[in-house]
């Protein structure tokens, strides 16, 4: 392997720096990492990058962050991981611990609906041109890739959800059609599924020990977001209506109003969006709180993606695991076109909101220098003189 164009504090100073300003979520924030990391800079390879993405897909956990400790893995192995994972989260954490803190303080914070109203508009423009940019790029005129990207695409619109098994199903068609096995079963051929069976099992194991440790609230923290962290697949709004389910009906921690607060506060804050984790540990239990809520999220995705990542890197060149990436790859583009239908149904209410989407878009499309931070702020403005007219 060629030594890589950069030095590991590169990669953890850019992640930190995706971590603090990288607006719009998921979808928008794996764009990010292609556009800067294989287009521009070309530090990661196309290839890499697709093995990362269709790992983050497959396994529970949130996307971004799971891209992330991969693309830290790729050069620098579990250092780089680590660090790069560290990096990308810490920003926002700190920033959603603030607005915690804040957040007791006062009371509330009424703006953040107005901030949101704005902010929400602007990002899904965003994520707009960010799904086109990527669908361009890997999709191409394959017409294979295009059925496969379509139907997730058609899947997500249609269950407002993200599904393990669209991913499999379309890498193993890609396979099958592109380099199908000579013999079933080859020998090792199925070495990464049993590396993660067993990661299932360990995490499994993990989960149960840490759920009968509920002598305390920080302990509850700890088992239910570590459940959370382990058993959702998907982008970080995935873990939304599991969170709801748990903090607000199970063990009735928060108010309706509070959680939805909580949202509002990933959505309106840089880097992964699974971070109002530590909103709601703050609100529930203080800085301690949001700290084991925090790690307990995290820390099984990190395993998740460092376990099998050395068969990834082992065997991602092979014909039927780069065919099975490709379709893998296909439907998690799909998804996350699919993800702009949702995310604009929520986000896109009236005529304002539409502008500014459009508006968005336009920017990004033809004035190519201008900072998506810079987008966010100018939406999060408008929010807050608009969404009082719109409301009143």
């Amino acid at each position: 392997m060629n030594a890589p164009a950069y030095s590991l504090s590169q990669m953890v100073r850019y992640m930190a720096k995706l971590g603090a300003i990288g607006f719009g979520g998921p979808v928008a924030l794996v764009g990010y990492m292609h556009r800067d990391l294989v287009e521009q800079r070309k530090w990661i390879s196309e290839s890499d990058y697709k093995e990362g993405l269709t790992l983050s897909q497959l396994m529970p956990g949130p996307l971004a962050a799971q891209l992330g400790i991969y693309l830290g893995y790729v050069h620098y192995g579990i250092p780089g991981a680590t660090l790069a994972g560290l990096a990308f989260v810490l920003p926002s954490f700190v920033m959603v611990v603030a607005l915690g803190a804040a957040y007791i303080a006062y009371g509330g914070l009424p703006w953040m609906q107005a901030v949101f109203y704005g902010v929400g508009a602007a990002v899904t423009g965003i994520i707009a041109v960010s799904a086109w940019k990527l669908t361009k790029k890997s999709i191409g005129k394959d017409k294979l890739l295009w059925v496969i990207y379509a139907a997730a695409a058609g899947v997500t619109i249609v269950t407002e959800s993200e599904i393990v098994w669209i991913f499999l199903v379309s890498g193993a068609l890609v396979w099958l059609v592109r380099a199908p096995p000579k013999n079933w079963f080859p020998k090792g051929g199925n070495a990464a599924i049993v590396g993660l069976a067993g990661v299932g099992d360990h995490l499994s194991s993990a989960c149960g020990i840490g759920a009968t440790l509920d002598w305390s609230v920080l302990a509850q923290i700890g088992a239910f977001f570590a459940e959370a962290g382990a058993f959702v697949f998907g982008s970080g709004l995935a873990i939304v209506p599991f969170l709801y389910g748990g903090v607000v009906n199970g063990h009735h921690w928060l108010t309706e109003r509070q959680f939805v607060d909580a949202v509002a506060v990933a959505m309106i804050t840089p880097g992964p969006v699974v971070i109002t984790v530590g909103f709601i540990g703050y609100l529930v239990a203080g800085f301690a709180g949001a700290a084991v809520a925090a790690l307990a999220t995290f820390l099984p995705c990190y395993l998740f993606t460092i376990i099998p990542a050395p068969y990834f890197r082992r065997h991602g060149k092979k014909p039927a695991i780069v065919a099975f990436v490709d379709g893998c790859t296909a439907a998690a583009i799909g998804t996350i076109a699919g993800a702009v239908v949702v995310l604009g149904k929520r986000s896109i209410v009236d005529a304002p909101t539409a502008l500014v989407m459009v508006l968005t878009v336009l920017l990004l499309w033809k004035v190519r220098k201008i900072p998506e931070p810079a987008i966010v702020a100018l939406a999060a403005l408008v929010g807050l003189l608009v969404y009082p007219l719109a409301r009143g």
